[in-house]
């Protein structure tokens, strides 16, 4: 019997690419997607539910598994207001890990952002700052914060100032050396490879910033090959 994955946030960029990658992973035979609509694919892995992530407090029974990987997320743009805004990016994390703590999930893997600081004066920073501090403080045994520079892929919607900042990061990205190379962009790809890593060892860092994401999802993909 292979392992269950609880997804959150599949229907995202990352989220959708790291559901088609436990798709093909012969050590995962149950894949259970908690969110507000459907990402849209039929198969014998994937139990998909359909709710409110705002009362995901209510799915204590369903939610059972042996890592959760949270990949929820908003933007400026999508949601301007503020209390929604911190609805989502922490309360729905602090709600996943939460529950974690209740069935005795051990692996909690997150993605939260590069610049991530509860002193930040910046709202959005802060949000992810003020996240990564309550999770953590839960300890639940393996929980990883990754912090991923500016993520880069196809997605299914445009956002025009998103688009933008990519074509303006990777003109940018040969001049980001040194100190500066954890702000090259990053290939969602590359995130979900470090997640499903993250999944199967212990890492010796809890919040986990850009350049060392890529590091380990080279690792990943050289068990792979």
């Amino acid at each position: 019997m292979g392992k269950t994955a609880i997804v959150l946030g599949a229907t995202g960029l990352t989220g959708g690419n790291l559901l088609q990658a436990l798709l093909k992973d012969r050590s995962y035979s149950r894949i259970v997607l908690f969110s507000r609509s459907t990402c849209g694919i039929k198969h014998a892995k994937i139990t998909e539910y359909l709710i409110d992530l705002f009362e995901l407090d209510n799915y204590k029974t369903l939610f059972l598994a042996d890592v959760v990987f949270c990949c929820i997320g908003t933007t400026k743009s999508k949601t301007p207001n503020k209390a929604i805004y911190h609805n989502i990016d922490y309360g729905i994390p602090l709600a996943a890990a939460n529950l974690c703590l209740k069935n005795n999930i051990e692996t909690f893997i997150c993605i939260s952002a590069l610049g991530a600081d509860a002193k930040s004066k910046v709202f959005y920073n802060r949000t992810k700052g003020e996240m990564e501090a309550v999770v953590l403080s839960l300890k639940i045994k393996n929980t990883y914060m990754l912090q991923p520079s500016l993520i880069v892929g196809g997605r299914n919607e445009f956002r025009l100032g998103e688009y933008l900042g990519k074509i303006l990061m990777r003109l940018l990205s040969p001049l980001f050396i040194g100190k500066l190379n954890k702000y090259k962009p990053i290939e969602s790809e590359t995130i979900v490879s470090a997640m499903l890593w993250l999944a199967e060892h212990t890492y010796e860092l809890e919040r986990i910033p850009s350049e060392k994401i890529k590091e380990i999802a080279i690792k990943y993909d050289r068990n792979r090959t």
